[in-house]
């Protein structure tokens, strides 16, 4: 290895991005597989039930991949739209019939969102019915209902974005039924309109929660119940793999 480049690897710049040194030995070679978060999505060992394409048929990842479609379309969206009253409207009609491809992105954008709540609540269903929730991944199972609670939201912020006939009275139906809800009813239908009817400030509310918030709220928690599926050894495949790395954890 050149000096100049030891000189390199051993700097505290080359440190603060890479933990570990060059791995040219077998400790460092471990650790830069066991740093690297793709690298070291599942665990160190794992049911070879789980890895069945039968048993998870890859819901989750199929989730993943069409969060990751939605913001990249949406992201394009956003340069040919703006949440006006006055222009909405306009905006998409100009993006259907003047953009290239735009009717093209925005059907992506638009069916990707119908097939990621599709494929969320089949997910969801998979782990119950495999008695995946079961201890200890009750904290997992958790960050998952919050997840399906935030796919369900992006797509009703969504629905209100065109702002035509359809899209208005959709909203003004759905928000009458959610004032009905007990208790925060009437104020979580004022927090999403804004007022007393769907408008303006609606428009920017349902705005600002779809490419924002829920968007962002999403991609924490996603980043969490990867985290926790891998730190709870994988997939559960069945009770007896549980509660083996239960006991395995009892003992470190």
């Amino acid at each position: 290895m050149p000096s100049w480049f030891q000189t390199i690897t051993k700097s505290r710049f080359w440190q603060s991005f890479f933990r570990h040194g060059w791995p040219d030995n077998p400790l460092d070679r471990s650790l830069v597989m066991t740093t690297n978060i793709f690298f070291h999505l599942h665990p160190v060992k794992v049911s070879r039930k789980s890895l069945r394409v039968t048993y998870s048929f890859g819901l989750g990842v199929m989730s993943i991949i069409v969060f990751l479609i939605l913001s990249v379309t949406g992201l394009l969206l956003m340069f040919y739209y703006t949440p006006t009253i006055e222009r909405a409207y306009t905006y998409i009609l100009h993006l259907q019939t003047q953009v290239p491809f735009g009717q093209l992105l925005r059907n992506l954008h638009r069916w990707a969102a119908h097939f990621m709540v599709i494929v969320v609540v089949l997910h969801m269903a998979r782990v119950f019915y495999t008695g995946a929730y079961k201890p200890p991944r009750e904290f997992n199972w958790v960050i998952g209902v919050l997840l399906l609670l935030l796919t369900f939201g992006a797509s009703f912020t969504g629905y209100l974005l065109p702002w035509d006939q359809l899209a208005f009275w959709a909203i003004t139906v759905g928000t009458s039924v959610a004032a009905y809800a007990p208790g925060a009813g009437p104020t979580l239908r004022t927090f999403l309109l804004g007022g007393a009817e769907v408008g303006q400030e609606a428009l920017t509310r349902f705005y600002a929660l779809h490419v924002m918030l829920i968007p962002m709220g999403i991609a924490l928690l996603t980043s969490i119940h990867i985290w926790r599926v891998r730190k709870d050894g994988g997939l559960s495949a069945n009770q007896t793999v549980d509660e083996d790395h239960r006991d395995g954890q009892k003992h470190d």
